[in-house]
């Protein structure tokens, strides 16, 4: 094809190979050739084709030509000519299958055979309920699972003001590109979130203290980045736990080994002395949902100091405290050399945010900067400004007030229907913290079996197995409430109770 179709402003990039000019041929080559590109996906259903009467720019054949060429591909059921508008590719081909063995799932030399660990790939997909499921299946109407939110509840007006005034300041005074802080991140939203979790979650820090990260996975990839030699470092985490969290650690090509998880959280005299990095969740321990005692606490970071290892906390969830004594975070000014603090906006706010953060020790934060610059070198400024905004002007803490009612609420409701519906059958652990609550099973059943039975009936909830990394232990289920309201927990519950 002629490039200088660009000046007419088509983005039409399909390269074509036309018969000498005035051959009879023109007609039949042009038409093979988009119709392969059709069928073959060049060009996707929805694409404008160029005008009739720019076929000498782009195709080097007459209006004429072009026009028998469109009107042919229409007949074929492969262009949606529209009046005024032009012509269009259809939307659905019928296009030829690939071949078979290009589509194997077989171990290539090519690639990094880390990437193959059945550990990895279940940690990466755990969302996942139903691989096997056809896609003609309607999406879930009660979903139980833990760590989704609410966008129901979520202030957008109040987020859409404060963003509209962030992007006029842009406008004022353009960002210019440069080094995402001094460390990643705003410094604005940094500061803020220094502000914010030392009230909510007495964690000491200052603004340099803080780097900001596309969302708490990205934040435990870095760490895993920097923190781990492959085929060396050994890093023990909770069993069960949160898969996506052990996974890029699998991916760092570390040593990972599952220590048990007791009412009082992490055993600690089951660590490994030989560990290097300790992932925990302190405050609601996912997704037993206990809290670990202080005694346990005390222990760990004495471990830390004894070994010369590293604290992953991960505080997903921890503003939501419904009762009991505030528990506050490793991370404290006696710790700081040992915790790398790990919390996120997506459960406060939103996942769509995908912006989290991690307070690090002095020490970490220039090796953290760098990999955060080689991964994507900055968040979205402008989402960083909006954030910043919305939580100096109190809006984030008047919004975290209104859920720790509501999900209190729901909580209460998910433990008394459980109490009631299933005595014998499901206990559930005491939880003060989070968004979800857990059930041990005493019946001795495969819920495994149950959840793929209720899921067949929009009913989506876990069962520990898919978060054990080594063989289960016990069996139970998890009861998250951060998407669903009251009337849903009541008939998701008793769906759940004629599965049983």
């Amino acid at each position: 094809m002629n490039n200088d179709g660009n000046a007419t402003g088509n983005p039409f990039e399909i390269a074509f190979e036309l018969p000498p000019k005035g051959s009879r041929r023109s007609s039949e080559s042009v038409h093979a050739q988009l119709r392969a590109a059709i069928l073959d996906g060049r060009l996707v259903p929805g694409s404008r084709l160029p005008a009739e009467r720019q076929s000498a720019a782009f195709f080097g054949v007459s209006r004429n030509t072009i026009a028998r060429v469109y009107a042919r591909l229409a007949v074929e059921g492969l262009v949606l000519p529209r009046h005024g508008s032009g012509t269009y590719v259809a939307a659905k081909q019928q296009r030829p299958r690939r071949d078979s063995a290009s589509t194997r799932l077989t171990t290539d030399p090519r690639l990094n055979p880390l990437w193959l660990q059945p550990e990895l790939v279940l940690g990466l997909s755990f969302w996942h309920d139903n691989p096997h499921a056809t896609s003609s299946r309607t999406a879930p109407s009660l979903d139980f699972r833990p760590a989704l939110v609410d966008p129901r509840l979520f202030p957008f007006d109040i987020f859409r003001r404060v963003s509209v005034g962030q992007l006029r300041r842009m406008e004022l005074k353009p960002p210019v590109f440069k080094s995402p802080q001094g460390n990643p991140g705003h410094f604005p939203l940094r500061a803020a979130v220094a502000t914010h979790i030392g009230v909510s979650r007495a964690v000491v820090c200052e603004p340099d203290d803080v780097l900001v990260t596309a969302g708490a996975q990205q934040a435990f990839d870095l760490l895993a980045r920097t923190l781990v030699k492959p085929g060396i470092t050994t890093v023990a985490i909770e069993d069960p736990g949160y898969p996506p969290m052990r996974a890029a650690f699998l991916a760092a090509g570390a040593k990972v080994v599952p220590v048990p998880v007791d009412a009082e959280g992490l055993v600690v005299d089951a660590l490994p002395a030989s560990a290097h990095i300790v992932c925990v969740c302190p405050s609601h321990q996912f997704p037993f949902g206990v809290s670990m005692s202080a005694q346990r606490r005390a222990a760990l970071l004495a471990f830390a100091r004894k070994h010369g290892a590293v604290i992953v906390e991960d505080d997903y969830d921890g503003e939501f405290r419904y009762d009991g004594t505030p528990l506050q975070a490793l991370r404290s000014t006696a710790a700081a050399d040992d915790v790398f603090y790990v919390g996120t906006f997506s459960k406060c706010m939103l996942p769509a945010l995908r912006l989290g953060f991690v307070v690090a020790p002095r020490w970490a934060m220039p090796t953290l900067v760098a990999a955060k610059n080689c991964l994507d070198w900055h968040c979205p400024t402008l989402t960083q400004m909006t954030v910043a905004r919305f939580i100096a002007d109190g809006h984030l803490a008047r919004h975290v007030r209104k859920l720790r009612k509501i999900y209190k609420t729901r909580r209460d409701l998910v433990r008394d229907m459980l109490q009631s519906l299933f005595p014998g059958e499901l206990s559930p652990m005491p939880s003060h913290y989070g968004m979800h609550v857990a059930a041990f099973s005493s019946a001795g059943k495969h819920l495994a079996r149950v959840t793929a039975r209720l899921a067949e009936t929009n009913v989506q909830l876990h069962s520990f197995d898919r978060y054990f990394l080594d063989t289960p232990t016990s069996q139970g289920l998890v009861f998250g409430y951060g998407a669903v309201d009251l009337d849903e927990i009541e008939m998701g519950l008793k769906a759940l109770r004629r599965a049983l």
